[in-house]
């Protein structure tokens, strides 16, 4: 009798081709099942696994001693289309980096429940003005967080309404090792920003075609850094 071979991730899998056009974070079944396959795992500190199920009405949900939580699938890759397009118009098309696609190495999840009817990590990160849904900026603010909140952060709100989902990574490098964003830090553990960055005082948008190609460069090689990253990880026993 043949075994069932073991699942592995493909990260050059574009999960925007089984989305049938919708948004990929909640329509793509292959997005979800690689969300559930990478984060099913032991959480730092030894403070159990972080197990995760789809449910009815849920995305993926983790229920254990150390808590209920619902997660979101959210993009961690922005081209910034729509807030750099001015620029972009002015950029030859052969001059921009192929874009690889929407692939795992390009998602993560957060907490998608609501607290006290306020917004969501998601929401948070994508309308504030000084974040602009980049995530090397969510990171950075992630990084004040969990330093104390010592120095203030544009999330810094949000981030205090999940504090019970911090709490399972225990320390800022639980979070990064656990979510696999090794690449998005320097050597002495300091953020390796896509964009010049002075205390949330730079704009978070890229102010001309120069600054925008470095952007995108720097976000790219961190999507294909993070997504070999996925592909070394061990593939998954079939349940």
């Amino acid at each position: 009798m043949d075994h069932e071979k073991p699942k592995c991730i493909d990260t050059t899998f574009n999960v925007n081709s089984d989305a049938q056009g919708k948004d990929p974070d909640k329509y793509s079944p292959t997005l979800k099942d690689y969300h559930r396959m990478l984060w099913s795992k032991k959480l730092p500190c030894a403070n159990g696994r972080f197990d995760l199920a789809p449910e009815l009405k849920a995305y993926l949900v983790h229920r254990s001693s150390n808590g209920v939580f619902f997660m979101a699938s959210d993009a961690i890759a922005t081209r910034l289309q729509k807030r750099a397009g001015r620029i972009i118009r002015n950029i030859p098309p052969e001059d921009l980096p192929a874009w690889p696609g929407y692939t795992i190495g390009s998602s993560i999840v957060f907490p998608g429940n609501k607290v006290d009817g306020k917004m969501t990590i998601n929401g948070a990160r994508g309308f504030n003005g000084k974040i602009a849904d980049r995530f090397d900026l969510t990171l950075e603010c992630i990084r004040r967080y969990y330093d104390g909140r010592q120095e203030w952060s544009p999330l810094e709100d949000v981030l205090l309404r999940y504090e019970k989902f911090f709490d399972l990574f225990c320390d800022f490098n639980g979070y990064v090792d656990f979510f696999l964003l090794q690449d998005l830090l320097n050597d002495d553990g300091t953020i390796d920003y896509f964009h010049d960055f002075d205390d949330f005082n730079t704009p978070a948008v890229p102010q001309d075609e120069a600054e925008y190609l470095k952007y995108l460069a720097k976000s790219n090689s961190f999507i294909s850094a993070r997504n070999a990253r996925i592909a070394a990880e061990p593939c998954m026993a079939p349940s």
